[in-house]
């Protein structure tokens, strides 16, 4: 019969095997006059590492689209979330962005025991998290989720450009460039404009 002493060493030495499953999470969107922010978590499979990530916005959109196919195909699961337009107009852009991360995790097929975040501030979660600024430069699964937000984001760009296309939203992203203000107050805003937001205010004004 095993000695309690030697069962604790056993047990111990089977705790340390198993593995940690570790969550990024970022999100795209926060700048931007239009559109919703978009939040993804990403929990990597060490087995299948994937080179080349890192901060989206460091890479070029030909290269987030192949490490988006790539992070999708090779990672233990991932999850992309959400908050609309009027979500952000009544709970500001930084709740808003928290709720859509907090959406991301909640959205993984498996828990994780320990989330990482891109940043300094955290959404309310059932487990263990950490903020860490400049996480998407430094952390790999904050840099997937970094790069999945994006392309997420930037696609959801591209699909109201066709809608509207008097805004430029394919070139611009919804962000205040000097052409978006311009067809904004030549056009006025349209639905998916952040009323809260001080260019489009102006205009509703």
């Amino acid at each position: 019969m095993r000695s309690p002493r030697f069962l604790r060493a056993e047990q111990a030495a089977f705790t340390f095997d198993l593995p940690v499953l570790v969550a990024g999470v970022d999100e795209a969107g926060r700048g931007p006059l239009a559109g919703p922010v978009v939040a993804a978590a990403v929990i990597l499979d060490d087995l299948k590492p994937i080179k080349g990530l890192n901060d989206s916005k460091k890479l070029t959109a030909l290269r987030r689209e192949k490490l988006f196919d790539e992070i999708r195909a090779r990672a233990l699961c991932c999850s992309v979330a959400q908050a609309s337009v009027e979500e952000i107009d009544a709970l500001n852009i930084l709740q808003a962005t928290l709720l859509a991360m907090r959406r991301a995790v909640q959205g993984l097929r498996l828990k994780p025991a320990m989330v990482l975040v891109d940043g300094n501030r955290l959404p309310v979660l059932d487990v263990r998290a950490q903020a860490i600024i400049r996480g998407d430069a430094t952390v790999p699964a904050i840099s997937a989720a970094s790069i999945l937000a994006k392309v997420t984001r930037d696609r959801w760009c591209a699909e109201l450009d066709q809608q509207f296309p008097q805004y430029g939203f394919a070139a611009h992203k919804g962000y205040g460039t000097a052409e978006h203000l311009a067809a904004l107050r030549l056009h006025g805003a349209c639905p998916q404009h952040r009323k809260t937001f001080r260019p489009v205010t102006e205009v509703l004004a």
